[in-house]
């Protein structure tokens, strides 16, 4: 896949997440992919939640790789 195919699924994948995090008062924004690497920022209540990194890492994480096996993390 080439990197803007990888990065609009990525998007759509974000986009389909969304809907849970701003449940809780959180927001999830897509800031780069670079690198087999996706950056996000978690805003809102995510920002100070004490389940940030089991949100990104057992969440968002392992939807995002589990699509697209050209990504390797997610920070």
């Amino acid at each position: 896949m080439k990197k803007e195919e990888i990065e609009t699924h990525i998007i759509s994948i974000i986009d389909r997440i969304r809907p849970f995090i701003v449940s809780d008062g959180g927001n999830i924004e897509y800031v780069k992919y670079e690198d087999n690497i996706v950056y996000i920022d978690l805003t809102g209540a995510c920002k100070d939640c004490s389940m940030i990194d089991i949100t990104l890492k057992d969440g968002i994480e392992e939807i995002i790789i589990n699509e697209i096996p050209e990504v390797k993390e997610v920070r």
